[in-house]
């Protein structure tokens, strides 16, 4: 599985694009574009969406993957093992179930 620079790379070149070709709808420069494609920045979470329609990619599977990178690349910088992966996922488990019980409170 590629990082996320690594598949807008790929989808970039898939479209025959430049850097600056492939930026300019968002409104990233070339510089920055090379930057998110190396994962020394991040592509702006805000134009997500209009990535995916650009793509033709499907928004939650974008966002599962640009969301999933970000936790990857936190539990490295942390040097935690990959139990982290594990507990996350048991967290959310909880959080969702807690939101669902507190949702279908009556007051």
């Amino acid at each position: 599985m590629a990082t996320f620079g690594e598949f807008l790379r790929a989808e970039r070149n898939k479209k025959g694009l430049n850097q600056s070709e492939f930026g300019q709808p968002f409104g990233i420069i070339m510089t920055e574009i090379s930057k998110i494609e190396n994962g020394r920045k991040k592509f702006p979470f805000t134009s997500l969406e209009a990535l995916a329609k650009f793509l033709g990619q499907n928004y939650l599977e974008l966002k599962n993957l640009y969301v999933a990178d970000k936790l990857v690349e936190d539990a490295h910088k942390y040097e935690c093992s990959d139990a982290v992966f594990t507990v996350a996922e048991s967290q959310s488990k909880y959080l969702r179930s807690k939101n669902v019980k507190q949702g279908k409170m009556k007051f």
